[in-house]
């Protein structure tokens, strides 16, 4: 068996791409587990799940010890060889508590999961984007976490057949507790599901400069700017919610427009699977040039509002 688990529905989508390939493979079958909750769960057989475990808990709210449990007795009773969890940040802390607890293998943050030599291989990035780290596991349980972005959920069938078993569990007691979740404050950006952003980086010389990228999003009709590490972190100009790199955000927009960003690999692995990417900047030996389909070499001041103007007379 194959087993998916995200807190995050969307990222469990992707996830059942992957497992049913390897499900396919290995001749097993899907199992996706919804905690707490089921109205998710028809959406998970339309996608790719064979089964669906709808653990029904008191503990509504994520807690990595009980939670870990839950999944630790679903495994048990399904002895499922292989679990893919959601990379993000409950998911990494679950996953680490889910191996230790059962003495097994993990890998965290692959961007690749497939069979070789009959043995369950990944693939992930490591020294900040320099090399890959090609592993295998040797023995079940295999578990295993994946970023968002990785795969595209696979297209919905109607016709899929699955089940859903709704089941309670009486997880395992902590004594921690959970005083208070306060959500972060922000800015209402969401790079990592825009389809066309408009980065800014290092190249620019004041905060109010910006307002060049801004006007290109607006008319590119992407609305949406992102920068690199310095903008965010260092300067802060912009929040968080724009800092797209691999402390940040990490994006797979249609376009991806990098204005003033020298290319360092921190923010590369951010924005590398953006499906065209566009670099302006003045230095020709920039490295964001080696990583962009079409590159354009100038003064951002110069090149943006030509560019803006452009392309706002084409589209009219």
């Amino acid at each position: 068996m194959v087993l998916v688990y995200s807190d995050e529905k969307k990222l469990t989508l992707e996830l059942l791409n992957i497992a049913r390939e390897l499900a396919l493979e290995l001749h097993k079958k899907v199992i996706a587990v919804a905690i707490g909750h089921d109205e998710h769960a028809t959406e998970y057989l339309e996608h790719g799940a064979d089964l669906v475990i709808v653990a029904e808990t008191p503990q509504h709210q994520f807690k990595a010890e009980e939670y870990t449990s839950i999944l630790q007795s679903i495994m048990k009773e399904h002895r499922n060889e292989i679990v893919l969890i959601g990379s993000n940040k409950n998911g990494k802390e679950l996953a680490g508590r889910l191996a230790s607890k059962l003495d097994a293998g993990c890998v965290m943050d692959c961007t690749k999961v497939y069979i070789h030599d009959k043995k369950l291989t990944t693939e992930r990035i490591v020294y900040s984007g320099n090399a890959i780290a090609v592993e295998q596991f040797t023995s079940p349980p295999q578990i295993v976490t994946i970023p968002s972005k990785v795969f595209d959920p696979l297209p919905k069938n109607p016709n899929h057949k699955g089940e859903i078993i709704k089941k309670k569990f009486d997880s395992e007691h902590s004594p921690s507790k959970i005083l208070k979740v306060q959500e972060m404050k922000s800015e209402g950006v969401n790079v990592e599901d825009a389809q066309i952003i408009v980065s800014c980086g290092r190249g620019f010389k004041k905060k109010e400069d910006i307002k060049l990228v801004s006007e290109l999003a607006d008319v590119l009709k992407g609305r949406t700017v992102g920068c690199s590490r310095p903008i965010a972190a260092d300067l802060k100009w912009l929040s968080e919610d724009h800092w797209i790199g691999l402390s940040g955000h990490k994006v797979k927009p249609k376009l991806y427009v990098a204005c003033g960003i020298s290319g360092q690999i921190q923010h590369i692995a951010g924005m590398r699977d953006s499906g065209v990417i566009v670099a302006i900047n003045k230095d020709p030996e920039a490295l964001i040039f080696k990583s962009a389909d079409y590159g354009i070499v100038g003064d951002l001041y110069e090149v943006l509002p030509k560019l803006t103007s452009a392309i706002k007379e084409k589209m009219g």
